[in-house]
């Protein structure tokens, strides 16, 4: 190989050489870049058929893509917007600096903005359009770390005052005024559209976002713009697999609406991104390779003289030898260190800079930093067609902050700065703030009336607004059915046996068919549809594919065939529970974002929900998203044949952590049909910023009617299912509580307990012990906050669970921790047993592993009478003889320790 790359790196004839050179510049210079790289494809395709050995090279010169005479020039004041560009950075910077002179070690970070500035200052001035009457409006991912320059220049626009600058970082003292630490839309619900500051969240749902415009579109709920989604990140942020790991999604569907903007400054948290190589290059590579429109935006104007002059390509090749390290050295050292080790590598560029300072040289300015440049590459990217764009646009990180920090290893968690280091920024950018002010680090706002305000204010009035701003509610509202819709699941399954996840599919299928909301339904799948039962929406609504289906599927004779469809419905991502979630929150915030409520569910295998894609699912309830997360095949023995990995027995406790994620794991049909009709009316037809998290199996089994009255039981997490009513005295009785498919291994236990030794047991159906726990906990502040009330509160679990008999056992088939968050309510006296599936699943019958974990009928049984026993209502004879009787193996092992 190397042998080879040796050959084609000689040149045999440069006389030859130059002339086809020659005449591929005629050829452009008649017809255009177009007609040149036709003519270059034909000839590479002649090569390799000839059998030459080409082999791709998906980088391209370390230079920008777009040369100076091809650059749109930009229609702002250049003056007038670097003073305004100037002042953000320095009320950026102040409020940083503010906010760590008070006690509390508050934090913040002044470097990444610092490198930025320049790329969002041009795209507020003359990009991003803000929602209004003539526009959908864009939507922009705006990289975490970066948060204070975007106040800052909402404090320019008068959006913010003073004061609440000086609330950055406290929004508990603020009282709903403060600034949050990065964009959280649960914090700042009027200002904030996504939370990006977990690394490589930003760029995954930015893709998905931008599928899902594309998804609207094609199905006729949203017209066709030509809105973008402009998504920041920042070099570092590329190793997050979250980041890279859906770009060929984006190029293979063509997704010309969305702009990725890489903020490369080589550096991340702790020192160089890529010290030993280019990551710029390294990017390039990977994008061009995914199908991406690739945009380098690496030097700035004040380059362009030397490039024109050199003729040799010797300034162009040490470019490319470089070292991002190098890079790093050269900013930090200043304009000498460069001249030394840079310019004199090579007698040509030595002699190209002999002329120059070395202040000329230190200015010598990356292609981030030069608004001429980026104004260059976001019109370009804002027209390009047929594929989405991304601009690697190098920068200094701590730009402008001097020796306090400007391309320095620990610049990104720089939050203070000297005297000195203020003044050389007040300097750097000619802020007026005196020297006997200085120590203060006041902001700085030249008056409503000023040039600079006026000028900023009338661009974003020409783009239709403010920005950062988000839609809190919907202006289309919608009827949510009652429960009567649901009666073909609310109704007993008689003798057929079927599963909760065919209950659910049901559901959606009503939901589909209904006129007013059906077309807002968005199914969503990674790769399951046919293990959770759905392939026949496969046919009734399709598969959503942006250029529809290209082949005749094998299955087409069949009537529930493969169909893929331009208008289709259904959401197939394929093997990716991240993309599917991110496709999910794309449409559960379409309500805020695009003004589109939608109603989605995604369902996927339990265990790969909150415990693989938990940073999303807490983003969701960040961004206030809307709609039902289903988690299919769910419980640590329902599953029984899948084994560890996929037996699910905690996802409810992950769920629980969220606050706004209302979790639920039904048994029968009709509740998954109440719990259905509460999170349609809740969260489309109230708008209710929450989401539903329901776990269904796939066990089959005969379901009841629904019994009367228990709909609000249901909601509130527990009913009475079975009620033995008046016993006669002395009658030993217990509380039986279950959950999922375990809550059945309870009702056969309460036989067993009657059969074998007289006990009567009460049933009670748990759907929800998180939701118990939230009204528990909820009872419980309020009767500490108010100690002179004429009457406390009673938790809902106090409530149900006073008045009755005996001793109360739960079981279900999640960690015992999963029942035991509602031990703190239990009456006064109640004694409270669970059992729960303790440690890592395995693959055998559902009922050898319901025996393994101690949560079949069998070991409920014994529960309950070893409580009885403990209360003096049995005698521990009793115990003895159930754990004979039911043969169970007091010397196996705890399957927590095996």
């Amino acid at each position: 190989m190397d042998q080879m790359q040796d050959i084609l790196d000689q040149d045999l004839d440069p006389t030859e050489t130059r002339e086809w050179i020659d005449s591929l510049n005629a050829v452009i210079t008649a017809d255009g870049p177009q007609r040149a790289h036709f003519l270059l494809d034909r000839m590479v395709d002649a090569t390799r058929r000839a059998g030459g050995y080409l082999p791709f090279d998906p980088t391209t010169e370390y230079v920008n893509t777009i040369p100076p005479h091809m650059e749109a020039k930009s229609p702002g004041d250049a003056a007038l917007e670097w003073r305004i560009r100037s002042l953000i950075r320095w009320n950026a910077m102040a409020m940083v600096v503010r906010a760590n002179r008070k006690p509390g070690s508050l934090g913040g970070h002044i470097a990444s903005f610092a490198s930025s500035a320049t790329l969002y200052d041009v795209g507020f001035n003359h990009f991003w359009r803000a929602p209004s009457e003539d526009h959908p409006g864009d939507l922009v991912f705006y990289q975490g770390h970066s948060s204070p320059g975007i106040y800052a220049r909402s404090f320019m626009e008068g959006r913010f005052s003073a004061e609440q600058m000086d609330l950055f970082r406290m929004e508990v003292v603020g009282k709903g005024q403060g600034l949050s630490s990065y964009p959280h839309p649960w914090l700042m619900p009027d200002y904030w559209q996504v939370p990006t500051v977990s690394m490589g969240l930003g760029p995954i749902q930015a893709i998905y976002q931008a599928q899902f415009w594309k998804y609207l579109e094609h199905r006729g709920l949203m017209p066709k713009t030509d809105r973008k989604i402009w998504c920041f990140m920042g070099d570092g942020e590329c190793d997050e697999p979250e980041s890279l790991g859906a770009i060929s999604l984006a190029g293979r569907e063509k997704l010309d609406n969305l702009v990725f903007v890489i903020n490369c400054n080589l550096q991340r948290l702790d020192g160089p991104v890529r010290g030993n190589g280019k990551i710029i290059q390294e990017l390039e590579g990977v994008f061009r390779g995914a199908g991406w429109n690739v945009l380098k935006l690496v030097w700035g104007s004040y380059w362009d003289p030397l490039l024109a002059r050199d003729d040799k390509g010797v300034l162009r090749k040490l470019m490319m030898e470089t070292l991002d390290g190098e890079y790093q050295a050269c900013k930090a050292f200043g304009g000498a260190y460069t001249r030394e080790h840079f310019f004199n590598k090579y007698p040509e560029t030595k002699a190209m800079v002999a002329n120059l300072s070395d202040d000329d040289i230190w200015r010598l300015n990356r292609g981030g930093h030069d608004p001429h440049k980026v104004y260059a590459a976001y019109h370009a990217a804002s027209h390009t067609g047929g594929m989405p764009t991304v601009i690697l646009a190098k920068t200094v990180k701590g730009y402008g902050m001097g020796e306090a920090g400007e391309s320095q290893n620990p610049t990104h968690q720089q939050k203070k700065l000297d005297l000195d280091a203020v003044r050389h920024f007040r300097d750097r950018f000619n802020i007026p703030v005196p020297d006997d002010k200085l120590e203060e680090v006041p902001y700085y706002h030249p008056g409503k009336d000023s040039e600079e305000v006026q000028y900023m204010l009338e661009r974003r009035k020409a783009l239709g607004g403010a920005l950062p701003q988000r839609r809190g509610a919907s202006s289309k509202t919608f009827k949510a059915p009652d429960l009567e819709f649901y009666k073909q699941i609310t109704k007993g399954s008689g003798d057929r046996e079927i599963s909760t996840t065919m209950s659910l599919v049901r559901g959606m299928n009503l939901l589909l068919r209904d006129k007013e909301i059906g077309q807002r339904v968005v199914p969503i799948v990674s790769d399951e549809a046919r293990t959770f039962g759905m392939e026949g929406m496969f046919r009734q609504i399709g598969i959503y594919a942006p250029f529809g289906q290209k082949y005749r599927p094998q299955d087409a004779d069949q009537l529930l065939y493969y169909r893929e469809d331009t208008k289709g419905q259904v959401l197939q991502e394929g093997i990716s529970e991240a993309g599917g979630m991110s496709a999910w929150m794309a449409a559960a915030t379409s309500y805020s974002i695009s003004d589109q409520p939608m109603l989605p569910f995604f369902i996927y295998y339990s265990m790969f929900g909150f415990q693989r894609i938990g940073d999303l699912a807490w983003a969701a309830g960040d961004m206030r998203s809307r709609g039902f997360l289903i988690g299919g095949t769910a419980g640590r023995t329902t599953l029984n044949g899948e084994g560890l990995q996929h037996e699910d027995g905690h996802s409810h406790l992950l769920a629980g952590t969220i606050p706004n994620c209302k979790a639920y794991d039904p048994t029968f049909s009709y509740e998954v049909a109440i719990i259905l009709q509460d999170g349609v009316r809740r969260m489309l037809a109230e708008q209710e910023d929450v989401y539903y998290y329901l776990t269904v199996m796939n066990e089959n089994y005969a379901h009841p009617d629904m019994p009367e009255g228990c709909e609000d039981g249901v909601l509130k997490g527990m009913y009475l299912l079975q009620d033995v009513g008046k016993t006669k005295k002395n009658t030993p009785r217990v509380q039986l509580l279950g959950s999922g498919t375990i809550l059945r291994e309870a009702i056969a236990a309460a036989e067993l307990l009657k059969n074998d030794f007289g006990v009567e047991a009460d049933i009670w159906s748990c759907t929800s012990f998180v939701e118990l726990r939230r009204d528990g906990f909820d009872a419980e502040r309020w009767n500490r906050l108010h100690p002179e009330a004429k009457q406390s509160r009673e938790a809902y679990v106090t409530q149900c669970l006073k008045d009755r008999e005996g001793p109360v056992v739960a079981a279900t088939d999640y960690v015992r921790e999963f029942a035991d968050q509602i031990r703190a309510f239990m009456p006064d006296g109640k004694r409270y047993t669970v059992l729960g599936t303790d440690g890592y699943g395995r693959s055998d019958t559902r009922e050898h592993l319901r025996s393994f974990f101690e949560v079949d009928r069998y070991w409920i049984a014994h529960a309950a009478l070893a409580a009885l026993a403990r209360d003096g209502a049995v005698n521990a004879k009793d115990v003895t003889r159930a754990i004979k009787q039911y043969k169970l193996d007091v010397d196996k092992p705890n399957p927590l320790s095996v």
